[in-house]
């Protein structure tokens, strides 16, 4: 299924004319020697174009003939056919005659004598070089290219004016060539049925082609299909051949799959996982996508944000929701495993229902937050703040597959997730629940009792809910308070119970809010403002009226609620509000001066 959609994509965009087709590839040429039949040179074209101070050159797909075709070895005899760089072209330097020996042979082998007037002109112009290097001069000489040819490194092809094409390399003859070419390069040739497109009698790939792009694989390529130990063979089958694919489909799927992951709109990172996706024909949500999981750019941070609001909205203007929604889109999740790349995940459903999905998950992570905080979460950003130090190489692994699975699907995020922020917020004893921390446990729980509903258990709001039945909720408020007095008596205090007490406090509330509630008796004696104190003990008194009594253990789930309703009642002191009067009044501390 992965491979077949892979090849589908390739054909796509080989009918968009995006991606080179078998037995090209994507490369650029700088200059066009222009021939006449007889293989003279009669004028050098310049095909790059300025672009500020640098000079860029024009993008074509070259002929490959079965090599590294942008890259040279020391041999002199590995020429590309019908281009390369101005050294072979022009036989410069120690091994001049075996590289422009080797232009001649590249024709020879893989065009021979059935070649068009174009080809013919350019192997005549190889060889009268080959003979009298004089030949060059007019090349060599020139007064304005003659001195960037003469380097050797400048990309050079060939056009005769006379044969109509722009380059000889669009000959028909070329195209052909290579055509026959794609299946004969082995000796080894076996027949069989290819298990991706299901076609009979098709020459089956023996090594597939490698990938390149995967974060943290091996720089030089690894497989998806790959058998190199006699262990993993069946029947006496070696190496791809116990999983049959057409060397046709193989160098598709590795060539579409390459392209995804080279390509900065199609591709993201997701903690050890490279993430590709695209859609079955052309699509807005495509080249969307990405911006809903990864982090802003710094140069222009307001345009993800305004793909986020667009995926709100398209509920209203039906943005991705083309076709009634039938566009099929896929979603392939990618991690290095020695010297292969393994599946971490593999999604398929429709542009509408992977939108619809998404606008989900955005609307989980909703809450109210700090002006700074951004306003939508980044996958990266959700990970990071429950990693050892907040770094990245820190995020456990298998967990990023994990929750971008749970989003894809609309399923219940990781249990590991839940554990893992819990953890963190316990370790980090300077920030403690930061609120994408909160909004992450918001997220899982009220998630989570969607698919499993439990009568007593009340949705977790955006806000401030002081009618939030759970325990743990309300004991989470509790400390926030008790906190806030011990600030306000001590505005000097680096240290406050959040750093010392807050790990026992959500896990033992027993162990702890008993000492606690006696401290606060202490802090409250040194606010001189009476009125402050007033309100503290109307707050205490009705967050402890709905408690019967200090629970001796909190399970994973109340000690997740216990740090929202410490998030959340902290933000309470901080957040705008107007009284009866309509007056603005900013914080309960500035009513109080205020007054």
């Amino acid at each position: 299924m992965i491979l077949l959609a892979l090849k589908e994509y390739y054909d796509r965009k080989v009918s968009e004319g995006a991606i080179a087709q078998d037995g090209w590839i994507e490369g650029n040429i700088d200059l066009l020697f222009e021939l006449d039949l007889d293989g003279c040179l009669c004028n050098i074209s310049d095909l790059r174009e300025i672009d500020g101070k640098k000079m860029l050159s024009r993008p074509f797909q070259l002929p490959n003939i079965g090599k590294q075709a942008l890259k040279h070895s020391n041999s002199g005899k590995d020429a590309n056919l019908l281009w390369d760089n101005a050294a072979f072209v022009l036989g410069l330097g120690d091994k001049g005659s075996l590289r422009l020996q080797s232009m001649i042979d590249a024709i020879d082998q893989w065009i021979g004598p059935a070649s068009d007037a174009g080809i013919h002109a350019v192997r005549s112009f190889l060889q009268k070089g080959l003979g009298n290097r004089s030949h060059f001069d007019l090349a060599l000489n020139h007064p304005e290219y003659g001195e960037i040819l003469q380097k050797g490194s400048v990309k050079v092809s060939f056009r005769v004016l006379q044969t109509g094409y722009q380059t000889v390399f669009l000959s028909p003859i070329v195209a052909a060539a290579l055509e026959r070419a794609v299946e004969s390069k082995d000796s080894d040739v076996r027949i069989g049925t290819c298990l991706v497109t299901g076609e009979q009698h098709t020459v089956v790939e023996a090594t597939h082609p490698v990938i390149k792009g995967v974060k943290h694989a091996q720089p030089s390529g690894a497989n998806i299909v790959s058998f190199n130990k006699e262990a993993f063979n069946s029947y006496s089958k070696t190496q791809s051949f116990n999983a049959p694919v057409g060397k046709v489909v193989a160098s598709r799927y590795v060539k579409a799959l390459n392209d995804l992951l080279d390509s900065p709109r199609q591709r993201l990172n997701i903690g050890d996982a490279s993430v590709v996706f695209w859609a079955e024909k052309k699509s807005v949500f495509e080249t969307d996508f990405s911006s809903f999981f990864q982090e802003p750019e710094r140069d222009n941070p307001a345009a993800g944000i305004e793909k986020v609001k667009a995926l709100f909205e398209s509920v209203q203007t039906g943005a991705y929701m083309e076709e009634s929604g039938t566009t099929r889109f896929f979603i392939l999740g990618l991690a290095p495993n020695m010297a292969r790349i393994s599946i971490r995940f593999w999604q398929v459903g429709t542009v509408s229902e992977f939108s619809s999905k998404i606008r989900n998950y955005f609307e989980d992570f909703e809450i109210i937050k700090p002006p700074k905080e951004p306003e939508f979460y980044s996958v990266w950003r959700i990970l990071v703040n429950v990693a050892t130090q907040d770094k990245s190489e820190n995020i456990p692994p298998n967990l990023s597959g994990d929750f971008m699975r749970s989003i894809l699907e609309g399923m219940p995020y990781p249990t590991t997730l839940l554990q893992a922020v819990l953890r963190r917020i316990r370790s980090d004893t300077e920030y403690r629940v930061k609120p994408v921390r909160a909004a992450l446990l918001k997220a899982y729980m009220n998630r989570y009792h969607r698919f499993y509903p439990h009568p007593n258990y009340k949705e977790v709001t955006r806000e401030l809910d002081t009618n939030q039945p759970s325990v743990g909720y309300q004991l989470g408020r509790l400390f926030a308070v008790l906190e806030k007095i011990q600030e306000e008596a001590n505005p000097e205090l680096n240290t406050t119970i959040r750093e010392r007490y807050y790990g026992a406090a959500c896990a033992t509330p027993v162990a702890v809010f008993a000492n606690l509630l006696r401290l606060k008796n202490h802090h409250l004696a040194k606010i001189e403002r009476k009125g402050r104190v007033v309100h503290f003990e109307t707050l205490l008194g009705e967050i402890m009226g709905k408690m019967r009594e200090f629970p001796a253990h909190l399970n994973l789930y109340e000690q997740g609620l216990f740090a929202i309703g410490y998030y959340h009642q902290r933000q309470n002191f901080f957040t705008s509000k107007q009284d009866a009067s309509g007056k603005n009044n900013l914080d309960i501390t500035e009513e109080e001066n205020l007054s």
